[in-house]
């Protein structure tokens, strides 16, 4: 018996949850911060703790709640939290690339604070959320006997955990008279579109609008191959956007400025790239030859080279080759963002991704910074920022069946149906060839909305890449189209 009590204070220390009280920036907004734990049950029996930071105004007036996630899958909401949305935020230099170590932490001047209370939500896996598991009685398990629980790294357990987690937090603080909102990027943008229906069908948790940050919304559009057209055309418009940022474009009309460049680009890559690869081999010689001669000039690369690619241009093969006489690669996630190649004569590249394997020494330290010095959060365990054993195991399973080529449209226009107040906001970043803007821009065109709720739907896009807000301009433009939404939303 003895032991066992032992053991719930162990576990007592590890989880134990912190309030403290804080005041936003020079502003007279004082708040209270909550890093805390959420018991996830299953027939009433434990089963996983999803930790969760959240901001609370000591205000009078009713004010909206937004619950933020990230994606991966496996990612902890750490990049949102600390980069864009929290009250305080890890400095970046203005364009958006990395400053010199250590990580600094500044008052956030956008954050979204001023306007809505906010819930960072880490599913499990992420960040401080772990599984409860089952310890055997009377023994301690030895190290490394501990097999992690993949239940909840699949599609529907991982929404339907966020959709519990999000009912006991309302109950929790009193907040279901609140206009309630959902935040997500990336992956996060997959989840919101999905829980713009299944929030509100499931959980009767009524939605005053869903904000998708650089989404993957449907992923058949993310992967190309020589039967699946469409990834082709739509990552086009961000490669011309990258060769217009590093001047490598070979077309007239730089002066009239990249929105200009970048309709320009839209337009070709409808008219004239898709017929090209849709067609194959049954297009004339001399229309291919000058569509591909077209390309290489928005996209600033070798005729021969993108004639070679037959209009399929891999984008981490244009990643490599764009400033290649530079000895330089760009970012996949920001490819206005470039690293030197430490191995330029190898045929593959071999370095690190300068937007992604280089943001983890920012967010890594700013997180586990601001979490343990600023809200006293005391606990041994690692902040699992981005964890890979998540995403290598992550089953895209869908209604009970494996679906390699998820989607989640279809249900974000559900939603917008089943709620027609419900206000919804898509961005991306321009320079983003991981989940290119086109992409989005494609599919909505598609969505056959109502003309009552057109009105609703608000497409935005921003210099920058995937996680645009850490460009200084876009951030505050972000910042200002969105405290806008949530004014119109009431």
């Amino acid at each position: 018996m003895g032991d066992e009590k032992k053991s719930d204070a162990k576990v007592a220390d590890i989880y134990r949850g912190q309030t403290t009280k804080h005041q936003l920036g020079r502003t007279k907004l004082r708040y209270q911060a909550i890093a805390d734990w959420v018991v996830l049950r299953k027939r009433e029996k434990p089963i996983a703790r999803v930790f969760h930071v959240a901001y609370l105004a000591q205000s009078r007036t009713a004010r909206p709640l937004t619950f933020v996630f990230n994606g991966g899958p496996g990612a902890a909401s750490a990049y949102l939290h600390m980069g864009a949305l929290g009250p305080q935020r890890a400095v970046f230099n203005e364009d958006g690339s990395l400053p010199k170590p250590p990580v600094e932490l500044k008052d956030n001047a956008e954050s979204w604070l001023r306007f809505t209370d906010l819930v960072f939500v880490d599913p499990v896996g992420t960040g401080f959320s772990r599984t409860i598991e089952e310890e055997p009685k009377g023994e301690e398990k030895k190290e490394g006997d501990r097999k992690p629980n993949p239940e909840f790294w699949e599609v529907d357990r991982d929404l339907e955990s966020l959709g519990e987690f999000m009912q006991k937090f309302l109950s929790a603080h009193g907040r279901w008279k609140s206009p309630v909102f959902i935040a997500g990027e990336s992956y996060g943008g997959f989840r919101v579109a999905k829980l713009a229906r299944l929030a509100q069908e499931r959980y009767g948790i009524g939605l005053s609008g869903a904000v998708l940050i650089s989404p993957a919304i449907e992923f058949a559009s993310l992967m190309g191959s020589d039967y699946n057209l469409m990834h082709w055309v739509e990552t086009l418009p961000s490669m011309a956007a990258t060769a217009w940022i590093h001047k490598r474009e070979h077309r007239p009309g730089r002066r009239a400025g990249l929105e200009v460049y970048l309709r320009e680009a839209e337009r070709f890559a409808l008219d004239e790239l898709l017929p090209l690869i849709a067609r194959g081999e049954s297009l004339d010689e001399h229309r291919r030859s000058e569509t591909l001669e077209r390309l290489a000039q928005f996209v600033g690369l070798d005729g021969a080279w993108v004639a070679r690619s037959a209009g399929r241009i891999d984008r981490r093969a244009f990643a490599r080759e764009l400033l290649r006489d530079e000895r330089r690669y760009c970012g996949l996630y920001d490819a206005s963002l470039t690293a030197l190649d430490p191995f330029p004569d190898r045929i593959g590249y071999q370095g690190p991704d300068p937007t992604l394997a280089a943001l983890d020494r920012i967010f890594r330290a700013g997180v586990n910074a601001h979490l343990r010095e600023n809200l006293g959060v005391e606990t041994e365990l690692d902040y699992e920022l981005l964890s890979y054993e998540v995403h290598q195991q992550w089953k895209a399973q869908v209604g009970g069946f494996i679906r390699p080529q998820i989607g989640a449209m279809d249900d974000l226009r559900y939603g917008m149906v089943l709620n027609p107040h419900m206000q919804v906001c898509i961005s991306h970043g321009y320079f983003d060839l991981v989940t290119p803007y086109f992409s989005s821009d494609r599919i909505v065109e598609h969505m056959k909305l109502d003309a009552s709720l057109r009105g609703n739907l608000r497409v935005k896009h921003y210099l920058g890449g995937h996680m645009f807000y850490t460009w200084a301009a876009s951030r505050k433009a972000f910042y200002a189209d969105m405290e806008k939404m949530y004014r119109e939303a009431g």
